[in-house]
């Protein structure tokens, strides 16, 4: 059973803890990469055909489907001096999708990438597995947390009985996660990436939060998620925050691989 989204925005709501709560069960599991969202970045111009931008632009791409990165699942490099052919792409992938499955959501993103944001000079472009950012600004290292390109993702199916219970246990356990975030190695790699599952009555609670290796206030973008996820009192089974800097994400139903 596959479950449906739908991209909105939410607004004021306020959590009340309470003691019961029932919830219609969902079992499927989803392990799909499937395209979620993108944005062509318009105030960064356009390129012409045979360019050295156009040039740059190809070369960042092969290096992004190269196995460089494969071991973290994460890059973020640079090419040109100046404006007006400078760019930096990002690559993330989801802590759980490293390896191939991160090359074949990368070849995914840049595939897709220039046929919804054709000739354009910045975008992102969001799958289930990982999201590419194309952009000509020089942002500093550490990078700061950028507020703008954040979106939300609601399951369609309600949570039923004592949704404000709910909701304080789906948040509770996104801040344990956010605590064990740093703690995630892979070899000599820090991985910006907590997951796992909690009993939840009679149902499991699954949950993942995500930071780009080279953001600057990982908690604090992780913070400022959570609480998106419930601005509505019209709560969801499952729900996930998307940015370029940091993720969250909960189900009733496990969604990543073990």
């Amino acid at each position: 059973m596959k479950v449906s989204y739908s991209l909105s925005k939410r607004f004021l709501f306020s959590i009340l803890a309470m003691p019961f709560f029932m919830i219609h069960s969902v079992s499927s599991l989803n392990l799909t990469n499937e395209y979620l969202n993108h944005k062509c970045l318009l105030d960064q111009g356009k390129y012409n055909s045979g360019s050295e931008y156009e040039d740059n632009l190809n070369r960042l791409f092969r290096k992004v489907s190269s196995d460089a990165y494969a071991v973290i699942g994460f890059t973020h490099t640079s090419i040109g001096t100046s404006t007006p052919d400078f760019l930096t792409i990002t690559l993330q992938c989801r802590g759980d999708s490293i390896g191939s499955k991160c090359h074949t959501c990368a070849d995914s993103a840049i595939s897709e990438f220039r046929k919804r944001c054709p000739k354009n000079k910045g975008g992102i472009i969001w799958y289930d597995q990982c999201f590419l950012y194309v952009t000509t600004i020089k942002e500093e290292i550490p990078i700061k947390t950028n507020y703008e390109n954040i979106f939300s993702m609601y399951n369609s199916n309600n949570v039923r009985g004592d949704v404000h219970f709910f909701a304080k246990r789906v948040m509770d356990f996104l801040s344990e996660l956010t605590l064990k975030v740093e703690k995630t190695i892979k070899g000599v790699h820090v991985i910006l990436y907590a997951a796992g599952e909690k009993k939840l009555g009679k149902n499991k609670l699954y949950a993942m939060v995500q930071c780009i290796q080279l953001t600057l206030d990982c908690k604090s973008c992780l913070e400022w998620s959570i609480k998106e996820l419930f601005k509505n009192s019209d709560i969801k089974q499952g729900a996930r925050v998307l940015g370029t800097n940091c993720g969250v994400r909960y189900e009733l139903y496990p969604f990543l691989r073990s």
